[in-house]
């Protein structure tokens, strides 16, 4: 584990805390001055860089705000805490504009001290990985054309800090490319900094953004800064602006043109230097008709505008998203990768994947841990892809066809179904199996209403032996119902859970449970 910094020219100071945090087993190392940090900086080895730095503010030989400033500018995601008395809270104010992560007031309590350091810790240790996770993660995959396209849109704007509107539908990989483009941009040695304004309560979100003053409502005990400040000199990716309230928009309209705003409570202006890219699954230009979305506000975001295609729109890249992400999966729960057949991959290919990528990447992980075998075949897949495939494949009869071959639902068509001159296969489940065509028709009916399909869809997950045939159906409808209600209302969810008769929290909660958002 890297050392914590301890940096103050009082010795009791340094004992207490070197003491302190032996017994929480975590390992030190103290300085008296800035001089010898910022020296200690140039000649450490990586893993004898600080983990947390601690230092006080008043010093022989400099201030503890001139080494927040130089540390950050060569650690920027390093947590820096620092010790002050309550005369200089003036000087703490200065700490967190400076990026400080807390402020410990002297004489402090220790049990407190050691907890803010261990939040500190917590803090380091996320960033660590989610730095790790950035660069151990593959570049964008995708050969189709759509793609490449979007591709060589981050090539040309790679050098460009300009604002940019990523559109696409849920789960199409919006924040990788916002992700892609600050990781080629001149911000790159920046933070990037995510939100999903639409999974933030309204009356949280503008401290979220902006951050807040002391005072500045009941609970804000504390100076905070908000995404805007945290991104400084970096990226901030503001996913499904579409959801944003109103009367936020206007604030960041301001941001966006000044570059300027104020936290919740303050009454002086924080210059911004942050580069905006924002995301969203609606028709933003259908929103500003409506009214839910400011006309001037979209022209400031809509720059440049980078549409992610539906992965139904690329399903050439379907096989190497798939053996890609069966690898990750692997990886993540320690086994042997699993591989998939080529009937198999020809029905993921088939299916139409509501949810783009990400659906795809659950099916990986979901194949990974259900499929019995090392090769993955097509019965093994989801019942939401042999549903659809099955689906598709009900047919009519040729004039004049007397009996038709009947089977269990399957990703691949029967052998011989649309050779030259023969009449069409209908596929059925188990229980229609050898039936003469009269009866099938008859009992199938030539064009089934959606019952009828429902009661295919039972009889063939209950003959094939599964034990949660109520909760996949009950889950399946529910989507339908509401992917339907939303496609109706544009996405508005209050709207949509009026026009399905239930309550918006009820919705809310489906779409999580669902996975829709």
């Amino acid at each position: 584990m890297k050392p914590i910094w301890i940096v103050d020219d009082d010795q009791s100071i340094r004992f207490v805390l070197e003491k302190a945090l032996l017994r929480e087993q975590l390992p030190t190392r103290s300085f008296t001055n800035p001089k010898d940090v910022l020296s200690a900086l140039q000649t450490a080895a990586d893993d004898e860089l600080p983990q947390i730095l601690v230092s006080d503010i008043r010093m022989p030989g400099g201030t503890g705000l001139d080494l927040l400033e130089k540390v950050k500018a060569k650690i920027p995601g390093l947590p820096v805490i620092i010790m002050t008395a309550f005369s200089d809270l003036d000087s703490a104010v200065s700490a967190f504009q400076g990026g400080a992560f807390e402020y410990l007031p002297k004489p402090f309590d220790l049990p407190k001290a050691l907890e803010l350091i261990r939040r500190a810790v917590d803090e380091s240790q996320r960033e660590e990985v989610a730095e790790e996770r950035m660069q151990a993660a593959p570049e964008m995959l995708g050969q189709a054309p759509a793609m490449q396209d979007v591709f060589r849109a981050i090539g040309r704007l790679s050098q460009s800090n300009v604002t940019v509107l990523i559109t696409g539908e849920s789960g199409s990989g919006k924040e990788l490319v916002a992700r892609a483009l600050h990781k080629h941009s001149p911000r790159a040695n920046g933070p990037f900094v995510a939100i999903n304004t639409a999974a933030i309560p309204k009356d949280l979100l503008e401290s979220e953004l902006f951050g807040h003053e002391r005072g500045a409502f009941t609970g804000a005990q504390t100076m905070r800064r908000g995404r805007f400040e945290q991104a400084e000199g970096g990226t901030l990716f503001l996913d499904e602006i579409g959801d944003m309230p109103f009367d936020l928009q206007t604030r960041l309209l301001r941001v966006l043109s000044d570059g300027h705003f104020y936290r919740v409570g303050g009454h002086s202006a924080v210059k911004a230097n942050v580069r905006v890219i924002a995301a969203t699954h609606q028709d933003l230009e259908q929103r500003v008709k409506d009214g839910g979305f400011r006309e001037d506000l979209f022209h400031r975001l809509n720059v440049i505008r980078l549409r992610l295609p539906a992965l139904r729109e690329r399903r050439e890249d379907v096989p190497m998203l798939t053996r890609h992400f069966l690898q990750e999966s692997a990886k993540q729960l320690g086994v042997e990768p699993k591989r998939i057949s080529e009937p198999a991959l020809q029905g993921l290919m088939s299916f139409d994947f509501p949810g783009n990528v990400r659906q795809l990447e659950n099916i990986c992980h979901w194949l990974t841990v259900m499929a019995p075998a090392q090769v993955v075949e097509s019965k093994d897949l989801p019942p939401e892809v042999v549903h659809q495939t099955s689906v598709s494949a009900y047919v009519s009869l040729a004039p004049g066809a007397s009996e038709v071959a009947l089977s269990a639902p399957s990703a691949e068509p029967p052998q011989g179904a649309v050779a030259s001159g023969a009449a069409p296969l209908v596929q059925a489940p188990a229980p229609y199996v050898g039936l003469p065509a009269g009866e099938a028709l008859q009992a199938l009916g030539q064009l089934p209403p959606w019952e009828d399909a429902l009661s295919r869809e039972a009889l063939a997950l209950l003959n094939a032996g599964r034990l949660d045939v109520w909760e996949q159906l009950t889950q399946r409808f529910e989507r339908k119902l509401i992917e339907a209600a939303l496609a109706s209302t544009k996405g508005r969810r209050i709207e949509a859970a009026h026009k399905l008769g239930i309550g918006r929290n009820t919705i809310t909660r489906k779409i999580q449970e669902l996975g829709l958002e």
